[in-house]
């Protein structure tokens, strides 16, 4: 299984396709992933299908879902940076040691 395989299946809940692109669906493609780990937003749009993640994470936050973020600076599958990309996580008030620091709400 390719590591693209492995990450499709992580990221889709049961009940949501990958190929599903309704606002619900995304919204429950993120939310799972980030129950598992951080995502930025290259990450999301590539593996997840979510062509506007900061939209499905303001959605989540609005749903009452602590969504922190962070600015990274990442490369890109065509090999160009880009600064400023939101990396997404859920804050818990047990477990901080996975939040990056200086994050933003």
């Amino acid at each position: 299984m390719t590591d693209k395989n492995k990450a499709d299946q992580l990221a889709s809940h049961k009940k949501t396709h990958i190929h599903d692109t309704s606002s619900t669906a995304q919204r429950s493609r993120l939310l799972e992933r980030l129950r598992l780990q951080p995502v930025d937003t290259i990450t999301a749009r590539r593996e997840l299908n979510i062509l506007m993640p900061a939209a499905r994470v303001k959605e989540l936050r609005d749903r009452g879902h602590d969504i922190r973020r962070h600015l990274i600076t990442l490369t890109d599958d065509q090999g160009r940076t880009h600064n400023g990309i939101a990396l997404y996580f859920l804050s818990t008030s047990t477990s901080t040691s996975t939040a990056p620091a200086q994050a933003e709400a």
